[in-house]
Order: structure tokens, then C-alpha cells, then sequence
């Protein structure tokens, strides 16, 4: 077998030669940047696994980088308007509909992917990303485990994941803090930071405990939201800037691109981007990794001990039915089915524009055991005054600008989310075209996931006293499936695997050395937070396997 040396590995990478095979010293393989990916990676290396990690590693572009790195050596009061805009620019929502989340104005996470992760979506919007980091670049970071009532169809419960959702808070910045919602969801960090919450978020809270008892009656929790982001209790943390939902230039919301660069310090990790993986193929006790180069074309080949994929449910998905030559046979993923509506508060407060604040969600609540709302628990998180929904609100009073800035004072959005049981499948067929191939996405509907949502909008109305506010039914959004990124389950794990299902360490069936560990193998999606549960479960079947 030839070895690499990691310069060498880069001189040829580099080079226009063809590439027909590398032979790494290393034992394990991850393929992917994102949450699952570093996850994983920390496990392997915690075992005393040698890593290579695999990916295309599109990054954010040069001109807007460089603004971000000067913005984050200078307090927000000194930040220039031109630079803030140029930021902000691209995340106007379109009338009546949420805008597409972009990263400080780009959308490079969602870039690329036609010609390198190809797929095709017929009222499904599945999303890959090639970005280094995954969609920890543009997510929203909010943090919440699974309870064992969620993971009833798993292989695996909540206590065996326990000590790893520990093992990511350690690596991960979380801010959170005891409340009622830790009767349901634990903490996992004695060391979480408390970020400050806005007057609105306070206000709401406030109504909500006044009426606890009837609230937790009707199986309503709540508390602080929960987020993986540098809370400010030292120096270095939130600076309240309002510039969550573009991007934070002091990088305090976690992006899982930091753990690549910080675990490059270690000799044992090897991170090579530039890199699509296509196929895999198992010869005896190793596996040979197919892919190409992202900017020459040129063929790579790769061959180490034991793969973990971790690219996303839709690169993830296609390599594994690449690898086995099944095409034309669809495979039913799950969806947590993604709502917004806004809330009108009957208490207006004046200024919110102007307040330091951070504008990511501000608060759980989880509706559970409610039988007039759904058999399975319901996830809200709640928003409070930013400028794309003032710029919202605007836009729909058009010349009448004069009449938005009082409801603007008023106005929340609510956020939610269905478990996977209510919400439409996702068909996901590997076709060809030719001499190409591509990821075919197609949604099927569920009867019963729009009587849900008008439910919990009900349930919202019942609840308006202790609320303080009322939902404003017209304005309801249902977005298409995937779009709310909770989205898994395409080679689902189960206790005794059959064709495309999975075993507990995400080792589709008739495999040995290749391992899914993204949400991939999820038997179902709840309707909580899934980047979280990701995590945890990827960093057990790194920790588990490693030693195999």
C-alpha cells in the first residue's frame, strides 16, 4: 500500500495530473462538513482514529469575507452603512412568502449543487449544500434533544445518546438556562450561557407563566429558546448587533466550518476540500472512495478502513443508490412539515427597533398531550422584532407606510414544526439522463397535516388570553416539504435491516464498512429541533464504531 504525506496529498490535488488512486494512512473517513460531520470526526478522534474528512468546501467569496473579518475587529456602533448593506442585501422577502436564508448576502451554501450533487424536486425542496460547513452557515441554531415518546420507531433511545449530546456541547457554544422546559427536553451542559432576550420575548413569557397551570393543563411548556451561540457572559459573545439573520460578523452563532479549522491542529486530521465523492465500493476490509475533483474534473480515488457519510440527505442519499446501481427504485423520506404565521399582540412596544437585541428565536413552546391539537407533539419557536419583518409589514401597506410602524410594534412570528407522522413524504428516485444521473424529488401529500396546522392555529386563538395576542389566520404560510431543512430518513436505522434501511450504526443493508450518519437514517423526524439530535447520534456511531 502507498502512503501520503498530507503536503503531498495537497502538491497532487493541486496539480492537472489524473488521479487513479490514493492509498491513505488513514483508518476512517468522513465525508461532509456539517454538523454530522464534525460530530462524527470528534468521536473518531477521541477513540484515537486517524481522519481524513472529504469535501467540496465551498466557501463564502473573497470580497465578502473581507468585509465580515473588519467588521468583526470594530464594535457594531462603528460598523460603515455600505458595508452593513452590502451584508444585508438579496433577504427581502418576497410578497407574502419568507425569504431564502442567505449568509451575509451570498447564497454560496446553496451554490453549485446542479452540477455536483444533481437533483430535481416536483413540489419538494430538499436542499443539498457543498458549503464547508454544511447549513451550519445559514441555519438558525436552535437546540433542542428528542424525548424517548419521539423515538419510539428507533433503534436507539435517549438515554444511549445522552452522553453524546454531552460530547457536542462541548465542542459547541450553547446558550440556554433552566426552565419548564427542562421537565421535558435536559439540559446536557452545566456551563450553558444566558443570552439577554428582547422586551417583546419578555412580555410574551411574562403572559405565558401568569397562566402556567391552565397552559401546562392544555400541554402547553415554554421557556427560553435554546441556541447554539457564544452568549456574551465573558468577553468575545453577543453583542446584541441585530445581525443574526444575516450572518454574525463576531462569529458567535456556531458554524461547524470553526471545528474543521480547530481540529486541524490535531496531526491525526486531515481535511481535503475541493473533493466530490460519487461512489463507494467495499473490497474485503477497506472501502474505495470515487469522486473527481470540484475544479479540474479530474477523477480521484480514494481508499480507506471505514466510511462515514455525512453530506446530507440528498448527496448522501444518491451516493448510496449510485454505489449499489439502484436506479429507478423510490425510497420514502420523512419531513417535519414547516409553518409561519404571525402573532398580533394586544401590547404595543414602542422602540423595538432600536433595542440591542439578538434575532434569532427567542422562545420554545412545545404543545404536547393535546389531543385537540395532535397525537404527536407540535414545536414552535417565536421570533420577536427584526427588520425583515418590518421591512414585511412595509411592503404589504405599500404607499400606506405610515399605518406599519404601530403594527410592526405588535407583530411575532411563530415558527412550527409537525412530527414527521403528520407532515408529507418525500420520494426520492435516482433517474438517469443520459450519460448523467440525477436525485429525483417529489412530495406526497398527507390528509391529515393541514387539518393539524389549522389545530394549532385554533389552539393559539383558545390560548389568546394567556398569550396576550391573537394569530393572524390570513397570513399563514405552509411551506413546501424540506424546506424547513428537517428532513431524514431515506435508509432508515432499524433493529434487523432489510433493502435500503439501515442497522443502529447507520450501515445500510449488505454494507459492513460504510456508515450513513447523517439525518439520512432518521426513522422518523419530530417535530423539535433536528441539527442537535444530528449531532448526538452521529458522534455515537463515530464513537461506537471506531474501534470495529
Amino acid at each position: 500500500m502507498r502512503f501520503w504525506s498530507g503536503a503531498a496529498v495537497e502538491n497532487f490535488l493541486s496539480s492537472r495530473r489524473i488521479l487513479l488512486l490514493f492509498a491513505f494512512p488513514f483508518m476512517h473517513c468522513v465525508i461532509g462538513s456539517g454538523p454530522a460531520g464534525v460530530a462524527c470526526a470528534k468521536a473518531l478522534l477521541a477513540q484515537g482514529a486517524e481522519v481524513l474528512m472529504l469535501d467540496a468546501g465551498v466557501e463564502l467569496e473573497p470580497d465578502r469575507a473581507e468585509i465580515v473579518r473588519r467588521l468583526g475587529t470594530l464594535n457594531a456602533s462603528e460598523w460603515p452603512a455600505e458595508n452593513v448593506a452590502a451584508l444585508k442585501r438579496g433577504m427581502l422577502a418576497p410578497a407574502g412568502r419568507a425569504p431564502q436564508k442567505l449568509t451575509f448576502g451570498s447564497d454560496y451554501p446553496y451554490r453549485d449543487t446542479d452540477g455536483d450533487a444533481p437533483w430535481r424536486g416536483q413540489g419538494a425542496s430538499v436542499r443539498p449544500s457543498l458549503a464547508l460547513g454544511g447549513f451550519s452557515t445559514v441555519w438558525g441554531a436552535a437546540m433542542l434533544p428528542y424525548r424517548d415518546d419521539d423515538l419510539a420507531d428507533w433503534p436507539v433511545k435517549s438515554g444511549e445518546l445522552a452522553r453524546h449530546y454531552e460530547a457536542v456541547l462541548n465542542f459547541v457554544d450553547f446558550s440556554a438556562q433552566p426552565d419548564d422546559l427542562e421537565k421535558l427536553f435536559p439540559l446536557y451542559s452545566r456551563q450553558a450561557g444566558r443570552l439577554r432576550s428582547s422586551r417583546q420575548a419578555d412580555q410574551l413569557l411574562q403572559n405565558l407563566a401568569q397562566h402556567r397551570t391552565p397552559l401546562q393543563r392544555a400541554g402547553w411548556y415554554f421557556g427560553r429558546a435554546r441556541l447554539a451561540i457564544r452568549a456574551g457572559n465573558g468577553s468575545g459573545g453577543c453583542t446584541y448587533c441585530r445581525m443574526c439573520l444575516y450572518g454574525c460578523p463576531y462569529g458567535c452563532i456556531y458554524n461547524s466550518a470553526d471545528t474543521v479549522r480547530e481540529m486541524q491542529a490535531d496531526q491525526r486530521f486531515k481535511y481535503q476540500p475541493d473533493v466530490i465523492v460519487t461512489k463507494l465500493r467495499e473490497e474485503g476490509r477497506q472501502v474505495v472512495v470515487e469522486g473527481h475533483h470540484r475544479r479540474t474534473r479530474e477523477p480521484l480515488s480514494f481508499t480507506v478502513d471505514r466510511v462515514f457519510l455525512a453530506a446530507g440527505i440528498v448527496p448522501t442519499t444518491r451516493i448510496l443508490l449510485r454505489s449499489q446501481g439502484a436506479y429507478d427504485r423510490p425510497l420514502q423520506a420523512r419531513d417535519s412539515q414547516y409553518f409561519i404565521f404571525p402573532l398580533l399582540m394586544a401590547r404595543r412596544l414602542v422602540e423595538v427597533s432600536s433595542e440591542d437585541a439578538y434575532t434569532l428565536s427567542q422562545l420554545f413552546i412545545e404543545i404536547i398531550n393535546n389531543p385537540r391539537v395532535s397525537r404527536r407533539p407540535v414545536h414552535l419557536q417565536i421570533y420577536t422584532y427584526n427588520d425583515i419583518i418590518a421591512q414585511t409589514v412595509r411592503k404589504a401597506f405599500g404607499p400606506f407606510k405610515f399605518l406599519a410602524k404601530p403594527l410592526e410594534q405588535r407583530i411575532l412570528i411563530a415558527q412550527g414544526y409537525l412530527h414527521s407522522d403528520e407532515s408529507p413524504t418525500i420520494e426520492m428516485t435516482l433517474k438517469r439522463d443520459g450519460d448523467r444521473d440525477y436525485l429525483q424529488l417529489s412530495s406526497e401529500p398527507h390528509p391529515e397535516m393541514r387539518r393539524t396546522v389549522k389545530r394549532v392555529l385554533r389552539e393559539f386563538f383558545r390560548q389568546s388570553r394567556s398569550i396576550g395576542g391573537i394569530p393572524m389566520t390570513p397570513m399563514l404560510q405552509l411551506m413546501l416539504p424540506g424546506q424547513g431543512f428537517h428532513s431524514g430518513g431515506s435508509f432508515p436505522m432499524r433493529a434487523e435491516p432489510r433493502e435500503f434501511e439501515s442497522d443502529r450504526l447507520g450501515r445500510p443493508h449488505g454494507w459492513s464498512r460504510v456508515h450513513a450518519v447523517d439525518a439520512t437514517i432518521f426513522p422518523s423526524v419530530p417535530a423539535t429541533t433536528i441539527t442537535f439530535p444530528v449531532m448526538a447520534n452521529a458522534h455515537r456511531i463515530g464513537w461506537e464504531s471506531a474501534k470495529l
